[in-house]
């Protein structure tokens, strides 16, 4: 008899188990079926924001009274060591916000959390860095992908919350995931395989949404949503399809899924700009007009006739188009010809020759443009700068100089003094004098900055790669080996204070940062009352290379001064790009 009571009670509990679970996914397909479910989805804020787009997107989102609001990230500037100013963005960002009156959930992108103390500031502000939520039926997972480069870097324990949170609401009528930056264009993109992908898949997950790049752009794998949101105020450059600041409005019904993008009061399909399309004008932008030589420069030489080779690559997802070759040219320079019309096949490369010349100032320089149709009837203009390469001396050294920040050795000769302000005009800081020398084991590196009011400096920077470049600085680019896609960036301020990280290529030929790198040196400051100078030795082992007279390094450098709000560049642009540097000489 017991064991009759007991079966019946085994039996009652599992059909009303069941009667509940048939009973929440009736509500939640009747909820949908009655009263479709609607939410706004706001792209990046920040990384070099403009002012007032994010308030307006927040106000039209408003307007339109969504059931409730997610963001992909990148809300505040951040990366500051100023604990006190970031909390202040943070303020800012939430008075920004303040006219939604429905719920609001938060993704971490990379400019909100960057360190262990951010982490902690934004969980103070915002809240858990990861987690999930539920409504109506609906299940929303929120990941924090803010300081990876890639899906197979997702920390373990992150990957275990995951995977538990998906097989607890495996019963939700639909599943979305949302994360900052888009490892996905750069593996499913592009036929790869890619592991956050895989948990989806296996896990039924209906929707991702991610941002990060300040583009739009989308894709579908095995029946997988894929939408990366573009800038909703971060800075960006219009695309061919004029979608510019935006933002995504989002309708669930028993239908399924409905992505459309709204800019400025208008509408647009989901599929208007596609993971295809996005790959095609990357690759245009980053190969579809290139150079084989920059304008070699030597400092009081003129350019006559040099023979300037252009590149031009068509991928084989572009199509087959007749333009011409145009060239913007500014009074200094000549080019010639300075169009030429050319017929081009699909996947394939062309060079052709053009003749320059200069008299005067090299800056600026001449830019050159051609149209490509990366889709039927639709056209994208690729523009480049002329490449220029200035040419300077690095002096071996029979004694190395004692590093005590006063410029006073033998070594220390022939200084570079020509810069340029960042706009190409002669240069408004004070006068600047940097040096290079060398020998077996050593790089040695100087710079004396003069300033006619030496108590203005700028020297907030106290921690080890904290925000040098925004101090009274140098800093330097250099590339040790020519055939190596490796530039270091290095930062010093008067303080001695140093910023250095390394960039570099990975197996898919994406820029990488290693912040976490951090180099050796020997390094001292000294001021008096006119200038401040700096002297470094670097190990030239840390940087795996060895030097002999005429081996080239691709450089660059400059001298910040915030009091004059400028800067002294040596070859512009400055930038991590083995193309924009110059050549740095060892005799």
């Amino acid at each position: 008899m017991l064991l009759r009571k007991t079966q019946l009670s085994i039996t009652l509990i599992s059909a009303l188990i069941l009667y509940c679970l048939i009973s929440l996914n009736f509500v939640a397909a009747s909820e949908l079926k009655e009263c479709p479910i609607r939410f706004a989805v706001i792209g990046d804020r920040t990384g070099g924001h403009v002012p007032g787009v994010y308030g307006d997107i927040i106000g039209e989102i408003e307007l339109m009274k969504p059931d409730f609001v997610l963001t992909v990230g990148d809300m505040i500037e951040g990366y500051s060591d100023d604990y006190d100013k970031v909390s202040a963005e943070w303020t800012e960002y939430k008075t920004l916000i303040t006219p939604l009156t429905s719920s609001i959930y938060h993704t971490p992108g990379n400019h909100d959390i960057w360190d262990e103390k951010s982490l902690e500031l934004f969980r103070q502000q915002i809240g858990d860095n990861y987690y999930s939520f539920d409504y109506k039926g609906l299940h929303f997972i929120i990941l924090d992908v803010s300081c990876i480069n890639s899906s197979a870097e997702l920390p373990d324990e992150q990957i275990t919350w995951l995977e538990e949170d998906l097989n607890k609401h495996k019963d939700a009528a639909y599943t979305f995931v949302f994360f900052h930056k888009p490892f996905w264009i750069h593996t499913l993109g592009s036929s790869k395989s890619d592991e956050m992908h895989e948990i989806f898949k296996k896990h039924n997950v209906d929707a991702v949404f991610t941002g990060h790049y300040h583009t739009y752009f989308s894709g579908e794998y095995d029946g997988v949503i894929y939408t990366s949101i573009g800038s909703s105020g971060g800075g960006s450059l219009p695309l061919p399809n004029d979608l510019h600041y935006h933002f995504a409005w989002v309708t669930v019904d028993q239908r399924g899924i409905n992505i459309a993008i709204i800019k400025k009061e208008s509408v647009m399909p989901w599929d208007n700009f596609t993971a295809g399309n996005f790959n095609t004008l990357n690759e245009l932008r980053n190969n579809g007009l290139g150079f084989e030589n920059g304008v070699p420069i030597l400092d009081g030489s003129a350019v006559k006739d040099y023979v300037y080779r252009l590149k031009v690559h068509n991928p084989e997802a572009g199509f087959s188009f007749k333009d011409t070759i145009r060239w913007k040219m500014p009074d200094n320079w000549m080019v010639e010809p300075m169009w030429l019309p050319v017929d081009i096949a699909t996947g394939e490369d062309y060079v052709y020759d053009f003749k320059v010349s200069n008299t005067g100032s090299i800056y600026p320089v001449p830019e050159v443009s051609l149209s490509f149709h990366y889709e039927e009837g639709t056209k994208y203009d690729v523009k480049r700068m002329l490449q220029l390469s200035r040419e300077t001396s690095c002096y071996k050294t029979k004694k190395s100089p004692k590093i005590d920040g006063q410029i006073t050795e033998k070594c220390w000769s022939n200084p570079v003094t020509s810069f340029f302000g960042s706009d190409g005009k002669a240069m408004k800081t004070d006068s600047v004098y940097f040096y290079f020398s060398y020998d077996k084991k050593n790089l040695y590196l100087a710079a004396i900055c003069n300033d006619e009011d030496i108590s203005g400096l700028t020297t907030n920077a106290q921690d080890r790669d904290g925000a040098v470049f925004k101090d009274d600085c140098v800093g330097y680019f250099i590339q040790p080996d020519l055939e190596d896609d490796i530039v270091y960036q290095l930062y010093f301020n008067p303080n001695g204070t140093i910023y250095d990280v390394k960039f570099f290529k990975d197996e898919d030929g994406q820029w990488q940062t290693e912040r976490e790198w951090s180099g050796k040196y020997k390094m001292k400051t000294f001021r008096d009352d006119k200038s401040w100078s700096i002297e470094v030795c670097i190990p030239l082992k840390q940087l795996g290379v060895k030097v002999k007279s005429d081996n080239k390094w691709g450089i660059n450098f400059r001298r910040k001064q915030p009091r004059l709000k400028t800067n002294a560049d040596w070859q512009i642009p400055i930038a991590f790009d083995p193309a924009t540097l110059g050549v740095l000489v060892f005799k």
